[in-house]
């Protein structure tokens, strides 16, 4: 006969922990998904309340979702700045597009930071730059006078991010295009070009995808990169 075999008790309690982080993680996950709905959804419904009850919850529960994912600081950083500028926006009125765009842009310079100095392709960034000074020339007639200077500078930052994000990987890659995408639709609003149907919809909606991807490309390449790194570590130990 074979012996049956238990787990010990103390190996069992130090699962504990995970057990309960994957738990949470899957809490903060399925609500992130809930808020998600209802927000495209009262977009979709023209029922502002619910945008405004359910916009402010989208970045704090995709950061506690990273979080107990082992995100790096610098990426819930820039979630965080998220929610700053998303906070922000809930108030039509300029000087509130203004705040909102500064947290916007630190949270594009923490996901710089974040990118570090790994390789992208240069033919990728030579289309990027392309669009953004076509978008930048074609918005500038038509931005108030005292958004054209702060509208390209944030689009410059916005553009590098893009660029940077595909660094990490296609996840994270489309991710930057699409906060890229999300904020061009905002600045055609702002310029007064004609907007498709629902345009809260489609800005919200590539908003809320372009976040979720870089953020989870950012773990999936981070942890994948650190267990990788200290596997080799421990190989050479050995």
């Amino acid at each position: 006969m074979t012996p049956s075999r238990t787990v010990p008790a103390w190996a069992a309690g130090q699962d504990r922990p995970a057990v309960r982080h994957a738990r949470l993680g899957r809490i903060a996950l399925i609500g992130f998904a809930v808020a998600t709905a209802v927000d495209l959804g009262s977009l979709l419904a023209g029922w502002h309340l619910g945008h405004v009850i359910a916009k402010p919850l989208l970045m704090p529960l995709l950061v506690a979702y990273v979080v107990t994912r082992g995100a790096p600081r610098l990426l819930v950083a820039a979630l965080l700045f998220g929610w700053g500028g998303d906070l922000a926006l809930l108030f039509d009125a300029d000087p509130a597009f203004l705040v909102g765009m500064g947290s916007f842009a630190v949270g594009h310079v923490c996901y710089l930071v974040l990118f570090g100095k790994r390789a992208a392709n240069p033919l990728l960034g030579g289309a990027y730059a392309l669009a953004l000074v076509g978008t930048v020339a074609m918005l500038w007639a038509d931005l108030p006078a005292d958004l054209r200077i702060p509208v390209a500078g944030y689009s410059l930052l916005l553009t590098a991010m893009a660029y940077r994000s595909s660094a990490l990987g296609p996840r994270a890659g489309i991710g930057g295009a699409l906060f890229l995408l999300s904020d061009t639709l905002i600045a055609t609003g702002v310029a007064e070009w004609p907007q498709l149907p629902r345009p809260d919809f489609w800005i919200m909606a590539t908003y809320v995808a372009a976040q979720y991807l870089l953020a989870t490309g950012a773990i999936t390449r981070t942890t994948n990169g650190e267990s990788t790194g200290q596997s080799t570590r421990e190989a050479g130990v050995r």
